[in-house]
């Protein structure tokens, strides 16, 4: 595909009917056409079969330009300032009543944006991506102050206020902005260098001042003659603040022509892992990939990209993908969709029981999030296993359906445990897990941490006894440290119950062994209905939900 981009031609190579890739040269009123034909189709397509992907060359462009399901927006640019939208770039409630609590599934990166009211409107849930932006102005994280359930912000400036007004969590990892104003049960910061005042319990505020390591989202970026290439950020430790305040984000450049661009139509995981064994590195447009065998990615530092929310449903009861125990492999931007078959896992990372080292270049997975039921029948033990050492996951939300417009039910859409890590020094930003029947995460690895947890236990246990772990408490703790592990540490945990049938309670949310080395801080329970109850935060600490009125119990640290 080739587009004029200010005195450069985009050299672009095909990447289906759903990428759209723009210059300030076209038309403003054709993009406006495309972009508000999008947004018919995908604005409550909340179960649909759209995906899509909007790109923008470096200029100026003037937009109204509301984001859909299943939709991300880029910006070509080396630094998100190369592309500027003025005009509302927002994200609507998807909901009556300014309910945003099912607004999933979107994405904005590498653009800046001056909203013409002067405040950019996100309100947003679960599987949103803000990414290397810049907002000229304020941004809010609701509309009209209706509810909202959690969201993700990295690497962006936001140039005045972010109000965070009713979102019940939020995680911003090396963000800045003027002044944070809002906070609710759980709001985590991490690497930002403007923290806002208190200290939690009251405002909830939980402080991280520095990121101890992540490498960035890797992204598509225009090169000096128009070519298009994917830059692969470096590694980088305790880091405060955007990376991309040189100009440019530090990192290698892979051409496109190293890639095997995948095509829903066409591809099949025997073609793609053909390329693969071939050395390429992976680029998958949007659409949904019927698997019947893993996708397969076995060589160090190679890169797998997904676009538009390219959908990997394993119809055969295997996993989706499987990653080797090599250094330096990048997997980001992908939703893993579990078929009626029931498959050990949708994304395996390294193999069990090895433990090499890949501290100086460990395997980052980014924005990979994880659907059972919903839009169909699924079925899986555990959605993501990760078995290779020092293994970073930055952003997943690993979700077990409670609705949708088929294949939700205890005996229906069946899945074991959101994550299990078995890896050790595993670390993880932005961890969203919900709904999942055991132990909605299972960590078995040695020196793990979490930044930020965020997890509704499965609304529909049918009876207590359905939902007793081996050892006889009443459900399966939401986020369960091995009775083995030594050496565990997390931040700022909220975990909440909604049960539908009556007698249904946990034990605890949080339950761990008894260690120096295991160490929680800052975690909230909350009961969102009147039935059932949480008995105990972390353990035997923080107490029930159950008192009237219902309260949220708060533990600031454990031991």
């Amino acid at each position: 595909m080739a587009s004029a981009g200010g005195q450069r031609v985009i050299s672009m190579p095909d990447l289906g009917p759903n990428v759209f890739v723009y210059s300030p040269k076209d038309k403003m009123e054709d993009i406006q056409a495309k972009v508000d034909s999008v947004y018919a189709q995908q604005q409550h397509a909340e179960f649909g079969t759209g995906r899509y992907a909007f790109v923008f060359a470096p200029g100026t462009y003037h937009l109204k330009l509301p984001i859909g399901f299943y939709t991300e927006v880029i910006g070509l640019g080396a630094s998100p300032d190369a592309v500027h939208i003025t005009g509302d770039v927002r994200v609507d409630a998807a909901a009556p009543n300014n309910n945003a609590t099912t607004t999933f599934w979107r994405s904005a990166e590498g653009f800046s944006v001056t909203p013409e009211s002067g405040t950019m409107q996100w309100a947003v849930s679960q599987a949103i991506s803000f990414r290397r932006m810049h907002v000229h102005g304020n941004m809010v994280l609701n509309q009209q102050h209706g509810w909202a359930s959690g969201g993700w912000m990295s690497d962006t400036v936001i140039d005045d206020m972010v109000d965070s007004g009713t979102q019940q969590q939020w995680m911003s990892r090396n963000t800045e902005w003027q002044r944070w104003t809002g906070s609710n049960w759980n709001m985590v910061f991490v690497g930002t260098p403007q923290m806002p005042p208190g200290e939690w319990p009251q405002p909830p505020y939980t402080k991280v001042p520095t990121t101890p390591v992540v490498r960035e989202h890797p992204y598509l970026e225009m090169q000096k003659g128009g070519q298009i290439a994917v830059r692969v950020p470096a590694l980088v430790r305790n880091a405060s603040g955007v990376s991309w305040h040189g100009g440019t984000t530090p990192g290698r450049i892979v051409p496109l022509t190293k890639f095997y661009i995948a095509r829903p139509e066409r591809d099949t995981a025997a073609t793609i892992n053909i390329a693969l064994t071939q050395g390429k590195n992976l680029l998958l447009t949007p659409g949904t990939y019927d698997l019947t065998e893993p996708i397969r990615i076995t060589r160090k530092d190679a890169t797998v990209l997904g676009l538009g929310f390219a959908t990997l449903h394993a119809v055969r009861g295997t996993e989706a993908m499987t990653v080797a125990d090599v250094d330096g492999v990048t997997v980001s931007g992908l939703l893993f969709d579990a078929g009626e078959q029931k498959s050990p896992s949708l994304l395996h990372v390294g193999l069990q029981g090895t433990h090499l080292s890949h501290a100086a270049n460990p395997i980052v997975l980014h924005d990979v999030f994880f659907r059972v039921g919903g839009a169909a029948v699924g079925k899986v033990s555990a959605n993501l296993i990760i078995d290779s050492d020092d293994t970073v996951v930055d952003h997943t939300w690993i979700w077990r359906a409670d609705h949708g417009r088929g294949g939700v039910g205890w005996t229906v859409n069946e899945s074991d445990n959101g994550l299990i890590v078995n890896g050790n020094r595993v670390t993880i930003y932005g961890l969203f897990v919900e709904h999942h029947q055991q132990y909605q995460v299972l960590w078995n690895g040695e020196a793990g941490r979490t930044y930020f947890y965020q997890s509704e236990i499965p609304y529909d246990p049918p009876t207590q006894p359905a939902w007793t772990d081996p050892h006889g408490a009443r459900g399966w703790a939401s986020y369960k440290v091995a009775d083995t592990v030594k050496q565990h540490e997390a931040w700022g945990l909220g975990i909440y119950s909604v049960f539908r049938h009556p007698d249904v309670e946990l034990d605890r949310a949080i339950e761990v062994p008894r260690t120096p080395g295991v160490r929680f801080h800052y975690m909230i329970t909350v009961a969102l209905d009147n039935l059932g109850a949480i008995r105990n935060v972390i353990d035997d600490r923080g107490g029930s939900t159950q008192t009237r009125p219902r309260v949220t119990p708060k533990v600031t640290s454990f031991p």
